[in-house]
């Protein structure tokens, strides 16, 4: 992640416009704080990919809540479809118009979180396989530069998780994507999670796809053990392997076999952002504190070790 920072912060000095992949299924959780830092002057892209696994009604109101911002435009996209990924270029090219040509080619930057799609997407453009690609986090390991165009560069980075995950929500989220790596995580805990959303806002999908009756008659991990029953998570006496149905879950859920779903609106993770913004500076109060209790208690003993220094004649 540090080699992935230096390597932006060098390169944005130069960059026209920075395209920024998300996942459409989780377009907040998948933008990372660290990449708006690094790349906060700049226009900017939003590219909300894997469109066609996610909601339409809740991809429509992403877009607009992007589109709304200034220098910045925002596309749904499935990156393994040529027509709509060549819309790029010319959003690009709206949002930098003064760049172009031999004398001055347009430079672009695509950056985003593992596993979002960036090297499907560049493969797409190009027409060829520029990038290894692959369904995991962490495939891109260094920085390439292709040309899209005779006037048109593009500089894709590894994909960067968020240095710190304050929003309980994203993490799961992010873990239930794929985003993070499967040492990271478990998969019964996150099953757990996704089914406690999914039941809310997606139940016949959900029932739909498990050949359940009511979910709402039953707690999540109540809900879960009857997944892995139906799906065959058995184990000796009839005992439900929770961690093996908890992969069935996350499996479906990325494949879309569940349907087109979007685990969160944009009211939902400016809430889940604010409530995590609130704790990280309640945290960071405390901690101040403690340094200026410190602080305060060293200057005392200094101040008592002066008082009995002995008084030369």
């Amino acid at each position: 992640m540090n080699l992935t920072k230096k390597a932006i912060s060098e390169r944005i000095k130069e960059i026209d416009v920075v395209i920024e992949l998300l996942d459409a299924r989780l377009p907040g959780s998948s933008a990372n704080p660290m990449l708006q830092q690094l790349t906060g002057h700049k226009p900017k892209l939003k590219l909300l990919n894997k469109q066609d696994l996610a909601d339409p009604v809740r991809t429509e109101e992403w877009l607009a809540h992007y589109n709304s911002q200034s220098d910045t435009r925002a596309l749904g996209l499935d990156a393994s479809v040529t027509a709509p990924a060549q819309r790029l270029i010319q959003a690009c090219r709206a949002l930098a118009p003064l760049r172009g040509g031999m004398a001055k080619p347009m430079r672009v930057l695509i950056c985003g979180i593992p596993n979002v799609g960036k090297s499907t997407l560049i493969n797409t453009l190009t027409g060829k396989k520029a990038t290894k690609t692959g369904d995991e986090a962490g495939i891109t390991k260094m920085e390439q530069r292709i040309a899209l165009a005779n006037d048109f560069y593009l500089f894709d980075t590894p994909g960067m998780l968020w240095p710190k995950i304050i929003v309980d929500k994203s993490g799961y989220n992010l873990a239930a994507s794929g985003a993070v790596g499967r040492n990271a995580y478990d998969e019964e805990e996150v099953a757990l999670e996704l089914i406690n959303y999914l039941r809310q806002h997606y139940a016949p999908q959900l029932e739909a796809r498990f050949k359940l009756n009511d979910t709402s008659a039953l707690h999540d991990d109540e809900l879960l053990t009857e997944i892995g029953r139906k799906r065959g998570a058995v184990l000796g006496g009839g005992r439900i392997n929770l961690q093996k149905a908890g992969e069935l879950v996350l499996t479906d859920f990325r494949a879309a076999t569940m349907g087109r779903i979007t685990l969160e609106t944009v009211d939902e993770f400016q809430a889940w952002w604010a409530a995590g913004m609130a704790v990280e500076a309640e945290k960071a109060e405390k901690k101040n504190k403690r340094k200026k209790g410190t602080r305060e208690a060293q200057a005392e003993i200094d101040a008592g070790e002066a008082d009995n220094e002995p008084v030369g004649e």
